[in-house]
């Protein structure tokens, strides 16, 4: 690269192609001041503060240097006196209009440091007439008193998370921060990503809990502690405040998967751990509580049921009734599902336990319920679960297809980068029943029909293959089985496939050309196409586009399925699957068992396991009698939940580990009290393959204990000998039987923070990108495996005449357990809501804020519904995460035959008006 020479300050120093002054200055360790210019990753200069005025020889006015970038033979004087003098006439300017400091919203802010450094922290000018403050937002306050319209906040929410809802306003004196029509934040379309609040300067925009009644900053952290989001699979790292051992507010850092941005959830929704629910003290089931599918138990007192215990009894109780029952009724009577919301080092041990302990490969998690149908297709087609390039890539991408996903909602930092990319220039194409926020920002929306998925997507392959788009060479080179697939995708015709997927035939060419034909192409998809009984099949339609197009394995392209959770892919990897040993190797293997037979010093079960839908159907047939649930909530996230919460209330003996009394808690004999993510260190793997480390922010509350410790003394005392001392230890361990974690240290990952494997040195970083010179299968080749249209298991008719479909809300996670408990995101989101077209509402003559009956053949709830014109007419759409109106005690438990996933994105439902069917009962 070239480099530029010039003058700074006397010095000649070079800078880089594309450099600013100021960016050099600031490597050369002067300090020229700056308010509207933000050094960190994305935010452009926008120079319109000129606090960073510096003296360029031979120009007649001063340069923005945070703008300006140098040339050769270039003089630069960044503390002149006509430079410095600009400087200081600016600040006394902004100094004028704002509060004092003692009583300013933050007197530590970016700007009175300025202030202080330039020595101008009085006026002579007179003050500005400014706003009155805004406290709508239960999480952030605006104080446009202290704004000195630095944009900082508009580039924020603009350009770098895209959400397009702060801009400026009205005219000359007038102007001002505005939120969408200079509507109050509360009431704005504002997602809470926070990101304005992290980039302001002044103290304009503060998060609440930081402010007193007069609106003045008064709360300060004792220690700043790096560490990680708890929430979804993009892995973004965090940065806590905490004060008297409480976290008080989270920041994002530049970590590589999110490079400072954050969404509601990682920013404002972290005081969960805080809740008096907390389970301090373990639990035992009183004698005369017995258990019943129906029963409620009351989180802020359980002692209707339970009674407090030590942790000696505690442990001796769960693990002798574990014990009796693999004693008396055999190995596979016992089973337990562990949590993609825990560490790698708790996944590896729960599976460990199960495997050696238990004695047989009855272990699961949440990944047989989210992307258990993309592994079983990715397994199956190129040996590998994993995503082949991070979502980053859509940066380099020219065409990216997001299908049966919901970035914006599920995935919201990931999101930005496929924003970011569109308004670069990419071609957007959503994928999608449902429309979304991103279906604003798409070249194209193919709102195809509930459950049709394999049709469209194999109109698609009809079509590149027929018109002769696909990539031979690669498919010569890198592929098996296209001449099978060519053979049989002859009869999936764009017009024959029109009128079954609802998309018309020139449309689907369309995208099938663009998509074939782009020098790079990405396919991100989420748990709408996953979650269905063809979910496998949805999966290789992708695989095989990318496939026959070389559509894979180069900057831009690839396949990336949207991991839910924040450790489902660390779990999955660590072996937390019934028919796999860490690293998907399959327990039937007798070469690929004995490493882990020599290295536990004991004989596995080369039988695979039992799955999660499975598991509770055997504990109905009377096959299994216990469980170990450590971070899960079945009660809550399984289908049919009323057939689950039978199966849990059923069992001789029931182990839960976990922070809260939850709804799978209420059947159980025994509820050990855990620590939550930011009470413990361990590695985390998001869905970019990228391994993060964690740490302990603050301390687990009361007599709480570390998750690895209790797992590790139920093992204790089911005759297991470990000895671990801590994460650091299992990591190791894994290390040794897990080929993905090879040139991966616990002490590298205490240096670098984050290593993204796999890793081919010791000394060089991760591979993003994977498959770029083939697959890792026998043959070194991808598999290209033909999909069948197959009809969704149940679907509407004359008494169940609608389609209802389940997912997540942005504010709210998984069962709810934690997001619920967060005083902020409880407060956007309070109530249980379903989402209906207004078309379907007019029909039923409901209004928002009705409650309607939503039945299925398994059971019904009543919900308040909610007008949006993005669900398609005659679905309903409802969010998983409130108990008092459970989506799954309405869900189809059919499974897909390959992924045993359940079919949660379809069945068939009646709506109506509440008080119509009490009426006629």
């Amino acid at each position: 690269m070239t480099k530029i020479q010039f003058e700074l300050d006397g010095k000649q120093v070079e800078a880089s192609a594309g450099e600013t002054i100021w960016q050099v200055a600031k490597r050369q360790g002067h300090e020229i001041p700056h308010l509207c210019y933000s050094p960190e990753p994305d935010y452009r200069p926008d120079g319109n503060c000129r606090a960073c005025m510096v003296e360029v020889e031979g120009e007649r006015v001063l340069a923005a240097s945070c703008k300006r970038t140098p040339t050769v033979g270039m003089k630069v004087k960044s503390a002149s006196d006509r430079a410095v003098a600009a400087q200081k006439m600016v600040m006394e300017l902004l100094v004028a209009d704002q509060p004092a400091r003692e009583t300013s919203h933050d007197p530590d802010s970016k700007f009175w440091h300025w202030a202080e450094k330039v020595e101008v922290t009085e006026s002579r000018f007179p003050a500005a007439e400014r706003w009155h403050g805004d406290a709508s937002h239960p999480a952030m306050r605006v104080n446009l008193d202290s704004c000195i319209q630095c944009g900082l906040c508009v580039r924020a929410c603009r350009e770098v998370q895209v959400n397009d809802v702060i801009g400026m306003a009205y005219r000359n004196h007038d102007s001002k921060i505005v939120f969408d029509f200079d509507d109050p934040m509360g009431e704005s379309t504002c997602v809470a990503c926070g990101e304005c609040v992290q980039a302001c300067p002044t103290g304009a925009l503060m998060p609440s809990v930081m402010l007193d009644e007069n609106q003045t900053r008064t709360v300060y952290a004792d220690k700043k502690v790096d560490s990680l989001c708890p929430f979804c699979g993009v892995g973004c790292q965090v940065t806590y405040q905490v004060k008297d051992e409480k976290v008080i507010y989270a920041e994002g850092r530049d970590g590589p998967a999110n490079h400072n941005r954050l969404c509601v959830k990682g920013r404002f929704g972290f005081d969960y751990i805080h809740h008096p629910h907390r389970l301090t003290k373990p639990l035992v089931r009183l004698p005369n509580a017995k258990k019943d599918a129906n029963d409620q138990v009351d989180p802020a007192n359980p002692f209707t049921h339970f009674r407090e215990a030590s942790w000696e009894e505690a442990l001796d109780i769960a693990a002798k009734g574990l014990v009796k029952i693999r004693d008396e009724k055999g190995v596979k009577a016992l089973a337990g599902f562990g949590s993609a919301k825990g560490s790698n080092e708790e996944a590896y041990l729960f599976q460990k336990l199960v495997r050696t302990g238990f004695g047989s490969n009855n272990v699961d998690h949440c990944t047989r319920l989210c992307h258990a149908s993309s592994v079983a297709a990715l397994m199956e087609g190129l040996n590998s679960g994993a995503v082949s390039a991070p979502f980053a890539a859509a940066m380099d991408a020219e065409v990216i297809i997001v299908i049966g996903a919901n970035p914006t909602i599920n995935h919201p930092v990931a999101a930005t980068y496929i924003k970011n990319a569109a308004k670069r220039g990419a071609k957007l194409i959503v994928m999608d029943p449902r429309r979304q926020t991103l279906s604003r920002h798409a070249y194209k929306h193919l709102q195809f029909k509930p459950g049709a998925d394999v049709a469209m997507l194999n109109a698609m392959l009809n079509t590149i293959i027929t018109e002769d788009l696909t990539d031979k060479q690669y498919i010569a080179g890198y592929t098996e089985g296209f001449d099978e697939l060519k053979e049989k995708i002859k009869e999936f015709t764009p017009e024959k496939m029109a009128p079954i997927c609802g998309i018309d035939a020139d449309t689907l060419r369309e995208v099938a050309r663009m998509y074939a034909r782009s020098r790079a192409s990405l396919i991100f998809w989420g748990m709408g196409i996953s979650q269905h009984v063809h979910g496998t099949d949805n999966a290789r339609c992708l695989i095989a586009l990318a496939l026959i197009t070389g559509q894979v394995g180069r900057p831009g392209t690839g396949l990336h399925p949207l991991r839910g959770q924040n450790n489902v892919q660390g779990a999955s990897d660590a072996g937390l699957i019934p028919m796999f040993l860490p690293d998907y190797q399959p327990v039937g293997r007798t070469d690929l068992r004995e490493p882990f037979e020599k290295l536990w010093h004991q004989d596995l079960d080369p039988v695979r396991g039992l799955t999660v839908v499975e598991i509770i159907n055997a504990i109905h047939a009377g096959e299994i009698n216990g469980m170990y649930i450590e971070g899960e909530n079945p009660a809550m996230s399984d289908p049919d939940l009323q057939h689950a919460r039978q199966a849990l209330a059923m069992l001789d003996h029931l182990v839960v580990q976990d922070l809260f009394v939850t709804e799978t808690a209420f059947h159980a004999d025994v509820i050990l009290p855990a620590s939550a993510f930011a009470e413990k260190s361990g590695t985390f793997t998001n869905t970019d393959r990228r391994v993060q480390l964690a740490r302990e922010v603050i301390k687990p509350p009361g007599d709480a204990r570390q998750d690895l410790w209790i797992i590790q003394e139920i093992a204790r005392r089911m005759g297991l000998d470990w000895k671990y001392n801590g994460p650091a230890d299992v990591f190791t361990e894994m290390t040794e039987v897990m080929p993905s974690l090879k040139n991966i240290t616990w002490e590298r990952l205490v240096r670098e923070g984050a290593v993204t494997y796999p890793v081919d040195d010791p000394h060089k970083p991760g591979n993003e990108i994977i498959f770029t010179t083939g697959f890792p299968t026998a043959s070194g080749r991808g598999k290209i495996v033909p999909a069948h249209v197959i009809a969704p298991d149940e679907l509407p008719d004359d008494e169940y005449p609608m389609v209802l479909s389940t997912g997540r809300v942005l504010e709210h996670w998984h069962t709810g357990s934690m997001t619920r408990r967060s005083s902020v995101l409880d407060q956007i989101e309070p109530e249980a809501v379903a989402f209906m077209s207004p078309k379907d509402m007019r029909r039923m003559k409901v209004w928002p804020g009705d409650l309607v009956r939503l039945e299925t053949r398994r059971g019904a709830v009543e919900i308040k519904i909610r007008s949006d014109r993005d669900v398609p007419e005659n679905m309903v759409f409802m969010p998983f995460c409130y108990a008092e109106a459970a989506a799954n005690l309405l869900t189809n438990p059919a499974l897909d035959p390959f992924g045993k996933i359940p079919e949660f994105k379809f069945c068939a439902v009646r709506a109506e008006r509440a008080e119509l069917r009490t009426a006629a009962e």
